[in-house]
């Protein structure tokens, strides 16, 4: 059997974590530059608050309800899921990350440890998950992870203090099939549901209920005959704990690249700004690189326009570098980058966002040398920085210590984060302050 474990409304969760009185209000969280909504509570979405809604347009009538409004934290996001990952892990050896908020756990074999059965122990898993990390969650269990999905969204629909369903029995999945619209089952998507519902194909049931001939001619050949006997009970998905089993400084199998892009708080024409956007970018994934132990062969830098300004051309442009040996060292990333940008650059040109790609990863350690480049001692020197650079950066948080490319300060490049809650478990300077 299989569990998905989902975050309920996790970035408004993990701000409600560290400002409780926060609980019963409607809550959301913004995207990026504070563009649009990302993250709702019940709450908000009670009020009709809409998934992706554009927040200055939304702004009045946030006003209006009195919704709290937050930034994108997404260090303190990102270190409040490694945390349910990790309380995860203590009830299954092999957890599949799905996404930052959601995780499918392999139960096979596993429902007797709670004594009394799948239930239980689901049961078991929200309630370790809420007092170690204060996040609530949503499992949904069954056969399949395409069944433990359709459970996980139907579980979400109980009160917050349950949010448990087991599909355990053909009853219970079959009660399961025939309560999801076709639409909402995960992997038919915007294209395939409106033609589905034409054939008379409304519900998850009148799919599994369909010929797999007729499945294979009408849903795409053999990944829609993949879902249809998921449906039915039988897995095709694989599962790849793959991840969540690296550790620090461990080659992460089935990583391919490393991206970090970013809008400006407000459109840059100074090759400056640009120069040091794209070197904290690169930065950024020069670290990620590190800390999953890999090297990366090829190097990307993207520069955007306006998508909607009349005329512009297109509105992303990259460069690619294909880089003589593989590395993650920053110093020679950003030199690349940035030799990178002042090509890709026109001047005058009004940029909305940068971004950098690292891709052709190997494992760390194994690239074979230049016959110019560095020697083996100078390769080990540069290792050893990195490593102190990060160590340092880990104790006193991210930045302390940093290439002076990327910028000195706060500038007008980086995105709008007006409504920011505190870096409360990643930075020493705003650690969560306790008072009696």
């Amino acid at each position: 059997m299989i569990a998905l474990v989902d975050c309920n409304n996790f970035y408004v969760s993990c701000e409600r974590v560290f400002q409780p009185q926060l609980e019963t209000q409607p809550v959301v969280v913004l995207s990026n530059n504070d563009g649009c909504l990302i993250s709702r509570s019940d709450e908000a979405k009670a009020l009709g608050f809409a998934m992706g809604e554009p927040y200055h347009l939304a702004r009045p009538r946030l006003q209006q309800h009195g919704v709290r409004v937050f930034s994108s934290n997404y260090a303190l996001y990102g270190d409040m899921s490694r945390r349910v990952l990790r309380v995860l892990s203590d009830f299954t050896p092999e957890v599949d990350v799905y996404s930052i908020d959601e995780a499918f756990l392999n139960l096979d074999g596993l429902q007797y440890c709670a004594g009394a059965g799948l239930d239980a122990y689901a049961q078991a898993i929200r309630r370790t998950v809420l007092a170690h990390v204060g996040i609530p969650t949503a499992v949904g269990v069954a056969p399949t992870k395409t069944l433990a999905k359709l459970a996980n969204r139907l579980a979400r629909r109980q009160p917050p203090a349950q949010r448990v369903l087991v599909l355990a029995t053909e009853e219970q999945r079959w009660a399961a099939l025939s309560q999801t619209p076709i639409a909402d089952v995960w992997g038919i998507g915007r294209r395939y549901a409106p033609k589905l519902e034409a054939a008379g194909i409304r519900t998850a049931a009148d799919l599994v209920g369909a010929p797999e001939s007729w499945v294979r001619r009408h849903l795409g050949g053999v990944v829609g005959v993949r879902l249809w006997q998921e449906l039915r009970g039988q897995p095709c998905l694989d599962f790849d704990p793959a991840e969540l089993a690296a550790e620090p400084g461990q080659p992460a199998p089935g990583r391919h690249s490393v991206t970090c892009t970013r809008s400006f708080g407000q459109p840059q024409r100074s090759l400056v700004a640009l120069s040091e956007a794209v070197a904290t970018f690169t930065s950024q994934a020069a670290e990620k690189l590190r800390r999953h132990g890999l090297a990366a062969h090829v190097l990307t830098v993207l520069l955007g326009t306006d998508k909607h300004a009349p005329g512009s051309g297109p509105p992303t442009h990259t460069a690619v570098v294909a880089l003589p040996t593989a590395t993650s060292d920053t110093g020679e990333l950003i030199g690349v980058a940035l030799q990178r940008l002042r090509q890709l650059a026109r001047p005058g040109t009004a940029y909305h966002r940068a971004g950098v790609t690292l891709s052709g990863l190997e494992p760390a350690g194994q690239a074979q040398l230049s016959m110019f480049g560095h020697s083996a001692e100078q390769l080990q020197q540069r290792q050893q920085l990195m490593a102190r650079l990060d160590a340092l950066n880990a104790r006193f948080g991210r930045g302390t210590v940093r290439h002076a490319a990327t910028g000195l300060g706060d500038t007008a490049w980086r995105g709008r984060r007006n409504m920011m809650s505190a870096l409360y478990t990643t930075d020493w300077q705003e650690l969560w302050a306790v008072r009696s």
